[in-house]
């Protein structure tokens, strides 16, 4: 089968791989969708510090599919069930996965990043996914194509949780991305008073305030200090970092409110070199400073109920849809900078 295979250290090809089989207890999945995510582009370019150096794997974390095999016990689970998977598995028995937080798990293993993925027609799912709730039943009806997204938007719950947004908050957005534009949304549907999106794409930016922004700052012709100064003279409530640009975190401080909230969702990549700090801020606004990194089975399981009821619209953020013949320009399109959300669908 065709299948986009990365080989840590030796690079990316759009390849054939074998049919993966399913293990003991587990199931194997034909996608419907799936995604392709930043965090896929980020692995072309510098690996991933979970992957031995050659090891080879399918990437691809964000998909749902449809149920074509059980090995064993059904768990509940039907051959021709449309599901949804959470692709971060822990180990199972350490706190955070007691918690039901496996994507915090220290020894976590997740689909695309360190064991074969769905950017290929068929994967194959573990029985510890089961086991920790992270095969999803999808609702009826829902949209493939949009349901793959559940996965980043998932994340984007997390976040916002952490960040707390409150009724009538103004919220700050750097980053009008695929990210950042999942961040207006649901920001927006959360009852924020006033969004602001920073970012260089007019284009984009032009789409944050279709989704939600009230006003946007385009950071190539003014700093979104000045905005803030103008607008916003005592201060922001929340600032949500989705790009991954270091010197952005001395501004937010500046920009927020006494009691404020900053969200560090963007993590670097590897290589990238910090900023010095003034902490001061922090201490003498009484600020909160939290970052967040992929979602829980539960952030899940209500991204696909956001999705699923419309109070998210996120196939807003797809640019591309693929069939799966034309793997490779759908990841020379990610690739490109110019896409936002790229879609591998079957039958597309």
């Amino acid at each position: 089968m065709i299948a986009a295979r990365y080989t840590q250290g030796g690079g990316f090809a759009v390849t054939d791989a074998p049919e993966p089989i399913a293990e003991p207890g587990g199931l194997v999945v034909k996608i419907d969708a799936a995604s392709i995510c930043g965090t896929d582009i980020k692995i072309l370019n510098h690996g991933h510090r979970k992957l031995r150096d050659g090891q080879t794997i399918t990437l691809g974390h964000e998909f749902v599919g449809t149920i074509v095999d059980i090995n064993g016990s059904s768990n509940g689970f039907a051959v021709g069930q449309k599901v949804g998977v959470a692709p971060n598995i822990g180990c199972g028995h350490c706190t955070m996965c007691m918690q039901g937080m496996g994507n915090m798990c220290p020894a976590y293993s997740a689909f695309g990043i360190d064991r074969d993925g769905a950017h290929a027609p068929l994967v194959s799912i573990p029985r510890a996914a089961i086991e920790q709730a992270l095969v999803i039943p999808l609702p009826e009806g829902v949209d493939p194509q949009a349901a793959t997204l559940a996965e980043p938007l998932s994340c984007v719950v997390a976040a916002q949780r952490a960040a707390r947004i409150d009724p009538g908050d103004t919220v700050v957005i750097y980053g009008a991305g695929p990210m950042g534009l999942l961040h207006v949304m649901l920001a927006a549907t959360s009852g924020a008073g006033r969004i602001i999106v920073a970012d260089k794409n007019a284009d984009r930016l032009a789409l944050a305030r279709t989704l939600g922004a009230a006003d946007t700052v385009n950071v190539a012709e003014r700093p979104v200090g000045d905005w803030a100064r103008e607008h916003a003279a005592g201060g922001v409530n929340v600032v949500i970092i989705a790009v991954p640009v270091p010197e952005i975190q001395a501004e937010a401080m500046e920009i927020l409110a006494p009691l404020g909230r900053l969200c560090l969702f963007a993590g670097w990549p590897r290589g990238t070199k910090g900023v010095a700090l003034d902490t001061n801020p922090i201490h003498y606004k009484s600020l909160v400073v939290t970052g967040t990194t992929g979602g829980a089975p539960r952030d899940y399981v209500a991204s696909l109920k956001l999705i699923g009821s419309g109070r998210v619209s996120v196939r807003r953020v797809v640019s591309h849809t693929y069939p799966f013949a034309d793997l490779a320009q759908a990841y020379a399109t990610a690739s490109s900078g110019a896409a936002l959300k790229v879609v591998i669908a079957a039958g597309a």
